[in-house]
C-alpha cells in the first residue's frame, strides 16, 4: 500500500516559539474545497499577535500552522467545485485562524468560495500581498460606507497595508483621497494618489480647516485605531461616516453624534471563524483582480525575500517596523 503523500510546513508549538519545519500529511480536498499548491505567504501584523498567544479573536489553537494570505496553483478540485480548475493561478485569504491550515506549508485544502483567480500581470508575491488588506479596505469603504465619486475621503494611516489599499479603492471610485501619515512616508501616499497629511504636526482642526474648508471629510477609514479613532470622529463631516479595522477600546462617540454621522466596525476575520460570508471574500477578491487588470491597484511589497527556512527573519522584520511594504514568504518556486 503506498503511503499517503506529504508536505512541508511551518508548525507552531509553543506561543512566542521558533517555528518548526516538518513533515505532514498533504490534505485532501473535501466537497467545495480546492487543493493549492501554495507558492508564496504573505506576512500580516496578526500573525505575529497569534504567533505571542496575543490574538484571542483569532482562536487558533496550538500545535497551528499560521499564515492567512496565500497565492498559489490549484493542484487539485474537490466535488461541488466549478469554478476552478487545475492549473488556475489563485490567491485569497484562506486560514491561520480559527483552527483552520494557514499557508506556511506546500499545500493547502481550502473553501474555493475564498479564492480568486489572481491578476494575470501579478507575481505569486505580489497575489499574496493582497487578500487581507484588499478585503479589510473594501469591506470599510465598500460593504459599509458606500463610497462613491464627488467624496472626500480621509485614510488615517495610509501608508499601511489596509491604508494603501482604502486609497487606491477610493479613487477607483472616483473620491478624492487624503491620507494621514508620518512626514517619511508623504512620498508613498502621494503616489498613491492621496494628499498627505503629516497629522503629527498638525491638529485634527487644523487639518480639517486646511483640507476640506472646515466641513469634514465625508468618509473617514481609520486603520491604526486608538487616538486615530478618536480623531476620525473629530474630523468626519456631518451625515458622513467612519470606519475602522481597528476599533477596539474605549471611545467617547459624542464627536461623532454631534455630526449627526455614523460608525461601522470591520472583522475580516469573521467568515473563517464562523462559516458565514465566505464567497463574499472571492467576491471582493474578483474585484482586486479587476482593478489590478485595469491599472488601479498596485501593491506595495518590501524587497527582502524569505522562504519557509526564514520565517522568524520575516517576521522580526515586520515586528520591529523595518519592511517597506508587505512581506511576503516563498514557499515554491
Amino acid at each position: 500500500m503506498s503511503q499517503p503523500a506529504s508536505m512541508k510546513a511551518a508548525v507552531l508549538e509553543n506561543y512566542g516559539a521558533p517555528f518548526r519545519l516538518a513533515d505532514i500529511a498533504r490534505p485532501v480536498p473535501q466537497p467545495g474545497q480546492v487543493l493549492v499548491r501554495i507558492l508564496a505567504s504573505g506576512v500580516n501584523p496578526l500573525d505575529l499577535k497569534i504567533r505571542r498567544g496575543a490574538a484571542e479573536h483569532a482562536r487558533h489553537p496550538l500545535p497551528a500552522i499560521l499564515g492567512m494570505d496565500l497565492a498559489g496553483v490549484v493542484e487539485a478540485v474537490g466535488a461541488q467545485v466549478s469554478d476552478f480548475r487545475v492549473g488556475d493561478e489563485v490567491y485569497g485569504m484562506t486560514g491561520g485562524v480559527g483552527g483552520v491550515q494557514g499557508s506556511l506549508a506546500e499545500y493547502a485544502a481550502v473553501d474555493a468560495g475564498l479564492l480568486a483567480l489572481k491578476p494575470a500581470h501579478f507575481s505569486m508575491r505580489e497575489a499574496a500581498s493582497l487578500p487581507l488588506v484588499f478585503i479589510t479596505a473594501w469591506e470599510g469603504l465598500v460593504d459599509r460606507a458606500h463610497v462613491h465619486a464627488g467624496q472626500h475621503v480621509l485614510v488615517q494611516g495610509g501608508a499601511g497595508g489596509v491604508g494603501s489599499m482604502a486609497i487606491q479603492i477610493a479613487r477607483a471610485f472616483g473620491a478624492t483621497v487624503f491620507a494621514t501619515g508620518a512626514a517619511a512616508r508623504a512620498d508613498v501616499i502621494e503616489r498613491l494618489g492621496a494628499t498627505p497629511i503629516e497629522h503629527a504636526r498638525m491638529s485634527v482642526e487644523d487639518y480639517v480647516n486646511t483640507y476640506s474648508a472646515g466641513r469634514g471629510f465625508d468618509v473617514v477609514y481609520d486603520t491604526t485605531g486608538g487616538a486615530s479613532l478618536d480623531a476620525s470622529f473629530r474630523a468626519v463631516a456631518r451625515f458622513g461616516h467612519v470606519v475602522s479595522s481597528l476599533g477596539w477600546g474605549s471611545h467617547a462617540l459624542a464627536p461623532l453624534s454631534f455630526r449627526a454621522a455614523t460608525y461601522s466596525g470591520v472583522f475580516t476575520l469573521l467568515p473563517l471563524l464562523t462559516g458565514e460570508g465566505k464567497a463574499h471574500h472571492g467576491e471582493i477578491l474578483r474585484e482586486a483582480t479587476r482593478l489590478a487588470e485595469a491599472g488601479m491597484l498596485r501593491p506595495l511589497l518590501d524587497a527582502h525575500e524569505f522562504d519557509l527556512n526564514d520565517i522568524d527573519a520575516a517576521h522580526a522584520l515586520v515586528e520591529q517596523q523595518q519592511a517597506h511594504g508587505k512581506v511576503v514568504i516563498r514557499i515554491a518556486h
